[in-house]
């Protein structure tokens, strides 16, 4: 839809429009007036072909009686010869030698031609074999159609003496039996030409008119609109003036406009409109400031209050995740201590497998305090035995939850990455394995080059379909709650991925959950 920016536009739009217009009337009526004309030239053809048509056959089956009638009278009187000599004077004799198209042809069946009065030259000859310049055996064809109870038409092309060259023609052929004669007759086909010729002529200078009525009409609505334009203008401009005058004025006084200073009603009514707006928002500002002010001192108490709370409970995350580091370590070392005097006890093996649960959320919670405060610079490690450490510390985790690795690490892949970040990736793609891994399915872990540049490392389980991928990697989003966990895993990883140009992708469907994670081996760059 268009929207006029301006009164100019709206206006210049709509001589436009009139122009538009009247110039889609003009195509159209034109349009149909060719349709029309091109339906008329069709009828008229068709009724043309079918009256010639009628006209040859006519003539052909009076010719037919004639012989025959003149046959039957005189065959015990004259011979066969006589008659058939008669008959073809008489035809003769018939036919008007003005119009070098009013003639009939006989042939025998043998393709011999018998009477022939504008080519006498071919009489005699048989011509059964020849063809039209299309390849179609006419004389052949003439005689075969003949031969039916009621004869036929044969279209083909044929010498024209008028047009000095060939023409397509359309011929009706009938035979006489007793005589094995093909007697016929044709038109051509291109007379109707100039017919259609006159027909174009007069409906080309009706279209002329229409044109030039449409076109006179056009000139007189385009002259009339830009008088309208130009008059309409100037009384629009100088009623926008005077409003315009008026709101300046309305910022001193507090008056409503005169009436007199405008021309237009529509004008007067949004001056008044205007006048009801100013005074509305002079009142509503007064009012807004004095609430603004008490708002705003509200705004800095709860301002103040909530930069308390956030500091408390950042110290409070940090003291306590530095009050869990002491007993964990105790927790471990006694673990450890316990293994050694009671080897392969499975209540042990739990107590390590949940001990290392949450030596894994507290290395969480620490890289989140820290990360913001602490630089991570980055160094060659061995991503390869890196790797193979980790699945060590996962793997009474993964026993203890009835799944198992299957592992597919190329040796020695080293990458310039920084060991905490790195861990984080790992640690927390390794747990959430477990954690949503069908129960006695394996996890396939997988460490290879992509190319001498990139590596890459994939997590495969078998687990429920992951529905909403795009806000997977969200703050505390969790799709399974009765899991368990914060939500904060895999959003830390998306953060060290993009700081670290590490690329991500994530094929989930019905059978399997896939993270594969591409990285540069060399990359210097954060961002």
């Amino acid at each position: 839809m268009i929207r006029a920016k301006s009164l100019y536009h709206l206006i210049l739009y709509s001589i436009i429009f009139i122009v538009f217009l009247t110039s889609s009337f003009t195509f159209i009526i034109i349009n149909n007036a060719f349709d029309d004309f091109d339906e008329k030239i069709k009828i008229i053809k068709d009724n043309y072909y079918a009256k010639q048509k009628d006209l040859i056959q006519a003539d052909i089956k009076r010719t037919l009686k004639f012989i025959h009638y003149y046959h039957t009278t005189y065959k015990n009187i004259k011979s066969e010869e006589k008659i058939k000599k008669d008959i073809l004077h008489a035809i003769e004799t018939m036919r008007d030698k003005t119009n070098l198209n009013d003639y009939a042809f006989i042939y025998d069946f043998e393709g011999t031609s018998i009477y022939y009065p504008i080519l006498e030259e071919n009489i005699g000859k048989n011509l059964y074999e020849f063809k039209d310049p299309s390849g179609k055996k006419v004389i052949k064809e003439l005689i075969d159609i003949s031969k039916k109870d009621k004869g036929g038409f044969v279209k083909y092309i044929w010498y024209k003496p008028q047009l000095k060259k060939e023409a397509l023609k359309i011929s009706y052929a009938l035979s006489y039996k007793p005589w094995n004669w093909t007697i016929g007759r044709g038109i051509y086909l291109d007379e109707i030409d100039e017919v259609i010729k006159t027909k174009r002529k007069e409906h080309d200078e009706k279209i002329s008119n229409y044109i030039l009525q449409i076109l006179s009409l056009t000139i007189m609505l385009v002259l009339y609109s830009i008088f309208i334009y130009k008059n309409a203008t100037i009384l629009i401009v100088n009623d926008v003036k005077e409003i315009g005058k008026y709101l300046k004025e309305t910022q001193k006084s507090d008056t409503r406009i005169s009436q007199n200073r405008l021309i237009f009603g529509e004008f007067k009514v949004i001056a008044n409109y205007a006048y009801d707006a100013m005074h509305s928002i002079k009142d509503k500002n007064q009012m807004l400031q004095g609430l603004n002010t008490h708002l705003e001192e509200k705004v800095n108490e709860q301002t103040k209050e909530l930069s308390n709370l956030l500091e408390s409970q950042k110290k409070f995350l940090k003291n306590s995740v530095h009050e869990v580091n002491t007993p964990l370590a105790i927790i471990r070392t006694n673990i450890d201590l316990l293994k050694r005097h009671t080897p392969n006890n499975k209540y042990i093996s739990n107590i390590e497998s949940g001990t290392k649960i949450i030596q894994y959320i507290y290395d969480d919670l620490s890289y989140l305090i820290k990360k913001d405060r602490v630089e991570y610079p980055k160094e060659y490690i061995n991503f390869s035995a890196y790797l193979i450490e980790r699945l060590n510390f996962f793997d009474s985790i993964a026993i203890a939850n009835d799944l198992y690795f299957v592992s597919n690490i190329e040796e020695d892949i080293y990458i310039k990455f920084n060991k905490t970040e790195l861990q984080r990736i790992v640690d927390n793609n390794i747990s959430n394995s477990i954690k949503y891994s069908k129960a006695k399915s394996p996890i396939y872990i997988k460490l290879s080059y992509l190319d001498e540049d990139i590596i890459k490392f994939s997590v495969k389980t078998n687990s429920e379909k992951i529905e909403d991928t795009n806000k997977i990697f969200s703050d505390f989003y969790r799709e399974n709650d009765s899991r368990g966990g914060f939500g904060l895993g895999l959003r830390i990883v998306k953060e060290i991925c993009d700081k670290n140009l590490v690329i991500i992708d994530l094929d989930s469907n019905e059978k399997y959950t896939k993270f594969t994670y591409r990285f540069k081996i060399n990359e210097n760059t954060t961002t």
